[in-house]
């Protein structure tokens, strides 16, 4: 089985599929930062040792080809639009049909998609040349969510909110059996346009119906199908109509089938001149709707219950230091995922500690104690941090802090704070940050992930007052220690707009673990069509 990949990122729902049994066709990713990552561990690229390049193309860029070096720092914005003053690598010098298989394409899908509504494309015809009639099994992604994201400034407005549409007009020139399209949670959330309530997540499955795809829509958890993560993400898995058809006939699956009839219903309606409103589709979640996906189809979704959730220490305990044993979770991400490239298994790989002030660590030691309060107790210090003091903190949430150790502002350690040591710290510790936390031993990270200072360590030693590493980061998202993460560590200021440095690729990732889990559920689609 073959599959596309839109969206790539470095490559996290990549190395799922592979793993599942899908063969990669043609990936398409629009950060040269995300590119270059993607490109090392999936496909053996090298841009720095200059190995491998004939695999991969720029769509468009301000620079020539043979200045890849510019063209890894470029601004993907500014070489968008397939100018008279860009180069093209799809143009220029057309690769051959053997050089776009197993490719990456670097730039814009609203590029790709021009250069696909022409007749006499290369891209056209290497479909006609290395498929014929198999045609493509699978296309894939996850458009960036930003926008539709809780965690940030939503916004109905901003123009990536187009992208999910822009995946659909791909669909629709390339007519893959399945789609498999992965959005945060809040894209589930609605919109108000013009006063009226916009569901994207129910707009988006119409426009995959209107190209005669039936839209199963899912809310999922990376949590449980094993990463160390509370991760929820949307899901739709599209079915071309005809192999929705055959799977109906063949599948013994009845409770999988029964939950696709709405979507049949609704992709009925479209193809009858209809307008569905929002209400007639379900979006089935796993904690609401345990039955659907312990069903044969969904199963793997949800292989891990409570008891089994992975936490942090299983995901990063091991790198504190050496003697340490790698628990079965690390084992298990370390084996499952197989090194098709023959890269190095090491620990080492993106585990460079950040440098932190000794503000800092003294913050992040007070969050290490605030995880361990009660709700009531850790929220009036929460309070406090970030109205400047302008709240008050209670004599008895004064005396529990001091029954643990701090951390003052010149590092030292003071094993029990007094009233007036303890106020002394903290009127010096306001933060305007709002989802700055210390994780829990014991339990999966939590979901937003994907700036250095989202967290800090768990582990109770001064010289762990710190931030994740960007392998600590990986581990929990449950990248392999041989996938290395390439480009700049961090960024910031404007740049922060369109530079997507080793953080941000890990954190805005599909977990490997949950694109397996994804990967086996498309690929049972598809063998049950096919019986």
């Amino acid at each position: 089985m073959n599959h596309i990949e839109l969206f790539a990122g470095c490559g996290g729902l990549s190395l799922g599929l592979e793993t599942a049994g899908f063969e990669l066709l043609l990936a398409n990713e629009l950060s040269p930062m995300a590119a270059e990552t993607f490109a090392y561990n999936i496909l053996n690229i090298d841009f720095k040792e200059k190995t491998n390049l004939d695999k991969v193309h720029w769509i468009s860029s301000v620079y020539q080809r043979a200045d890849t070096a510019s063209r890894l720092k470029e601004n993907p914005e500014l070489a968008t639009g397939l100018k008279s003053n860009h180069y093209s690598d799809l143009i220029i010098n057309t690769p051959a049909s053997q050089d776009l298989k197993r490719s990456l394409l670097v730039g814009s899908i609203v590029d790709l998609n021009f250069l696909l509504s022409n007749k006499d494309s290369a891209l056209i015809d290497f479909f006609k040349r290395e498929l014929g009639d198999k045609g493509v099994d699978l296309v894939s992604g996850g458009p960036p969510c930003q926008s539709f994201s809780l965690a940030g400034l939503r916004n109905h407005s901003n123009k990536r909110n187009s992208l999910p549409w822009e995946f659909a007009k791909f669909v629709d020139r390339v007519k893959p059996k399945l789609v498999l399209l992965e959005n945060v949670s809040g894209i589930l959330g609605a919109f108000k346009v013009d006063g009226k309530s916009f569901y994207a997540w129910f707009e988006v499955a119409k426009a995959f119906a209107k190209i005669g795809y039936i839209p199963l829509c899912l809310h999922v958890n990376a949590k449980y199908v094993g990463a160390a993560q509370n991760r929820p993400r949307f899901i739709l898995i599209a079915i071309r109509e005809d192999i929705f058809l055959k799977l109906e006939k063949n599948s013994d699956d009845h409770e999988f089938i029964k939950a696709v009839a709405p979507a049949k219903a609704l992709l009925d309606n479209v193809k009858n001149g209809g307008d569905p409103q929002y209400g007639c589709l379900p979006c089935y979640d796993i904690e609401k709707h345990p039955e659907l996906f312990s069903s044969s189809t969904l199963s793997s979704l949800a292989s891990h219950q409570t008891e089994q959730f992975a936490t942090v220490k299983d995901a990063i305990d091991d790198l504190r230091g050496s003697g340490i044993k790698d628990s079965a979770y690390v084992k298990k991400i370390n084996s499952i995922f197989e090194n098709r490239n023959g890269h190095s298994l090491n620990k080492a790989h993106n585990h460079d500690n950040r440098s932190n002030t000794d503000k800092v660590k003294a913050r992040f030691r007070l969050y290490q104690i605030m995880s361990k309060l009660e709700k009531r107790e850790s929220k009036e210090i929460s309070k406090y941090l970030k109205s400047s003091g302008a709240t008050e903190i209670s004599n008895p949430t004064l005396n529990i802090l001091e029954d643990y150790w701090v951390l003052d502002l010149n590092g030292d350690k003071i094993s029990k704070p007094d009233k007036h040591q303890l106020l002394g710290l903290l009127s010096n510790l306001y933060t305007k940050k709002q989802t700055q936390r210390a994780l829990k031993a014991n339990l999966p990270a939590p979901a937003a992930l994907s700036i250095p200072d989202d967290a800090c360590h768990y582990h109770e030693s001064v010289e762990n007052q710190r931030t994740l590493t960007v392998r600590e980061m990986a581990r929990i998202q449950s990248f392999p220690d041989w996938y290395q993460i390439k480009s700049k560590i961090t960024t910031g200021g404007e740049m922060r707009r369109y530079e997507v440095p080793q953080y941000t690729q890990v954190g805005n990732a599909v977990p490997p673990l949950l694109g397996l889990a994804l990967g086996k559920v498309c690929k049972a689609l598809i063998d049950h069509s096919c019986m």
